[in-house]
């Protein structure tokens, strides 16, 4: 899976904004240019992991949420996750998988 800048950015500037910060603050709390954030924002740049990090730290969101919409602190954050999964395993595959589930389920 290809990631997708425009949607990496404008999941940075959301996460900004909900934190009622400017471009120019976080830009100086992680050492980058406005020009930079702002064209990261927009998805005609990228951003390196480490800055990528800085910035979900200060912004106080994962990273996964970021990169793929993900977010640890929904109830339904792996339901993608799972459904990619089992679309790559066999019927067979499917039903041990489902017999597993269902047998924690029930333990607990």
């Amino acid at each position: 899976m290809a990631l997708d800048y425009n949607i990496i950015g404008s999941r940075i500037r959301q996460a900004r904004i909900a934190k009622n910060m400017t471009q120019e603050q976080l830009s100086e709390k992680i050492d980058i240019s406005v020009a930079f954030l702002s064209r990261v924002e927009r998805g005609n740049s990228r951003i390196n992991l480490k800055r990528l990090n800085q910035i979900c730290g200060i912004l106080e969101v994962s990273e996964g949420y970021v990169l793929n919409g993900a977010s640890n602190n929904s109830d339904t954050y792996l339901d993608k996750e799972f459904s990619e999964l089992l679309k790559k395993c066999s019927p067979e595959q499917q039903k041990l998988i489902y017999k597993l589930a269902k047998t924690i389920v029930e333990n607990n």
